[in-house]
């Protein structure tokens, strides 16, 4: 490595230069962990560095010897048997830099698959309240740039070690068996060469972080402006110009932070090659000296002259050694604060299955509050400086109601009022804080995390798709499903005449969130896939109230199909929807304000005769 490229490589680890911090010995312990099933891999991988490191150092030496065999005037089989030794040695070490290059992106690409799956696997597992405080941007960074830079400690900062350190060794050896006083001076320079780091590193990740915060910034404003929902939002109330200025100012200033980066670096390296290139004006001078004396071979100055850069090279590596080490374990530490984080949903030892046949559902004096950040997320992914640690505040308070098998209970009330909460209940996306949710007769929290998903389906108001085929979207809820199975609910759900004239049929990509279908056709898309999926029970969350008068009709025939014969409980905010209900329950402040059927309450005259009347004022149209 010329001492130009060993500037830069220190400038490089500059940049990433971490917080000064004390890593466990748990981290280290874990991060083994990881590495164990590729030890004996690393092993060899180690040992290669060694053996290139050796090789690296005996060029320079043969060099001189083939320039004091010139002057010495030997037979020319000497000098071509040195030429042909140093080839041959060039041949082996870019033979051995492929094998370890090999080895190196095979360690580097597992560990990474390995750290990904687990942290995918893990985050797959965290509740819905993680996903409703966590920005996407730093969950995927994690998954990312994090185990990125994990991957680096086996891959670079090991083998740099080991290297170096051999690399090192051997040419002070060597240097100072040809000559002790022009080592020693060469040495002397090294913390001119050094020094600088610390103060130019300081300035230099100063400018990092503050490039980073605006790129972040303007990361966040592109992926909210990008979306379609977002896009169109400025399209209907933006500030065209004024979007454009507050992103311009923010690229301006990168740009002129990366100006002043550029050329704090380039001082530097300029500064760092100078000292070098003192130092081996340093060798030729002095071995020039000690040669004219005849205290030194000419060969041996020359080799000094090569050796000195093998020397510097190292040295400076080593002494940034710990930075990069250091900067790989943070990246693992961000990664286990991901897989440190426990879920608050798990399978009990023992859990059970949902009982055959029909099942009912059942709320207990069911108390609950949504659970506090710190018990399921991180400030760095929430990018605050502390999470709020007070406790939830209960939304629920003694709701008890029961769904018998096969018949519709309805939820009405105000905005806010819990409905939706009920909703997330039953199929445990939360667990209660007292109380009970039973299906089938037996406790949610006593039952498989599979077997709740086998028995319950659910519709949500925005009726979420994937940027994928209708194929795909449909086959989430039975992939073992076939070409007659998805035509037959998508004429269920009718939608199949749509589908047929689409030119890719269900191969037909929906775009982002399923933006390219209308609310009516997005809807009926989700409840085809929930007439896939088979469920007992169905929850259906105000499914009908984003949409017109002429796509809701459509959307409930198809609801009609998804109900029939199944256990449901329907939130619904257009009460003309659930009049036929077995039970509406009027939940008002997280209670249950009213129950019976559309006919009881209306003669009630309570709050479900208020919301009637409020939503229906032609007396006509309310006494239909």
């Amino acid at each position: 490595m010329s001492m130009e490229m060993t500037a830069w490589h220190q400038v490089y680890s500059l940049n990433n230069r971490p917080e000064r911090r004390q890593i466990s010995k748990a981290t280290l312990r874990r991060v083994w962990g990881f590495a164990r099933p590729h030890r004996r891999r690393i092993t060899f991988f180690l040992a290669l560095s060694v053996v290139m490191a050796a090789l690296a150092v005996a060029p320079p030496v043969l060099a001189g010897r083939v320039l004091d065999a010139i002057g010495a005037g030997k037979p020319m089989s000497v000098v071509l048997g040195l030429a042909g030794l140093i080839a041959g040695l060039a041949v082996a070490e870019a033979g051995l830099g492929l094998l370890t290059r090999w080895l190196s992106s095979g360690l580097g690409e597992n560990l990474i698959l390995d750290l990904r799956t687990a942290v995918f696997d893990h985050v797959q597992k965290m509740p819905i309240a993680f996903f409703t405080r966590t920005r996407t941007g730093a969950l995927v960074s994690r998954l990312n740039n994090d185990v990125i830079g994990a991957q680096r400690a086996f891959t670079d900062t090991l083998s740099s070690v080991a290297g170096n350190v051999v690399t090192l060794v051997l040419a002070l050896t060597v240097m100072i068996g040809i000559s002790w006083q022009i080592t020693l001076l060469a040495l002397l320079l090294l913390p001119v060469f050094v020094l600088p780091a610390r103060r130019m590193g300081v300035r230099i990740a100063r400018l990092r972080r503050e490039a980073a915060d605006h790129n972040a910034a303007m990361g966040t404003q592109m992926t909210e402006r990008f979306s379609a929902p977002g896009a169109t939002l400025v399209k209907l109330f933006g500030r065209p110009r004024a979007e454009s200025a507050e992103f311009a100012a923010r690229a301006r200033r990168v740009r002129d932070i990366g100006v002043r980066t550029a050329m704090t670096q380039s001082v530097f390296v300029t500064a760092l090659t100078l000292v070098s290139a003192l130092a081996l004006a340093l060798v030729y001078g002095l071995g020039g000296f000690y040669a004219l004396r005849d205290q030194l071979d000419p060969g041996s100055v020359v080799a000094l002259a090569l050796l000195i850069t093998r020397l510097y090279s190292p040295l400076t590596a080593l002494a940034s050694a710990r930075v990069d080490v250091m900067s790989a374990l943070v990246s693992f530490e961000r990664v286990f604060e991901v897989l440190d984080l426990e879920p608050l949903i798990k399978d009990r030892p023992g859990a059970g299955q949902v009982p055959d046949g029909p099942v009912g559902v059942e709320f207990d004096n069911v108390r609950f509050a949504y659970p506090s950040a710190d018990k399921v997320s991180l400030a760095s992914l929430e990018e605050v400086a502390a999470l709020d640690s007070r406790g939830g505040v209960e939304v629920l308070h003694g709701v008890s109601f029961r769904a018998e098998p096969g018949q519709m209970v309805a939820l009405v009330g105000s905005s806010g009022a819990g409905k939706s909460t009920i909703a997330q209940l039953l199929p445990r996306l939360y667990d209660v804080d007292e109380g009970a949710v039973r299906i089938g007769g037996v406790d949610v929290r006593d039952l498989t995390a599979d077997s709740i998903r086998d028995t319950l389906g659910m519709v949500t108001q925005d009726g979420h798709l994937f940027h994928d085929s209708i194929r795909a979207n449909l086959l989430l809820a039975r992939p073992e499903a076939d070409e007659e199975e998805l035509w037959e609910v998508l004429r269920r759900a009718r939608l199949a005449t749509l589908i047929e004239s689409l030119p890719d049929g269900l191969d037909t990509v929906v775009g982002e969130r399923g933006y390219r279908l209308s609310g009516g056709e997005r809807q009926r898309l989700t409840i085809a896939r929930l007439l896939l999926a088979r469920p007992r029970v169905v929850i259906l969350d105000e499914a009908t109230a984003a949409l017109d008068s002429t796509s809701e009709a459509a959307v409930q025939e198809a609801l009609a199909e998804a109900l029939d014969g199944r256990t449901a409980v329907v939130i619904a905010h257009r009460l003309s929807t659930i009049r036929a209900a077995d039970v509406i329950l009027v939940i008002e402040d997280g209670r249950v304000a009213e129950r019976g059927t559309h006919a009881e309450l209306l003669a009630a005259g309570g709050r479900y005769e208020e919301l009637y009347r409020t939503q229906f004022a032609d007396p006509a149209i309310a006494a239909a």
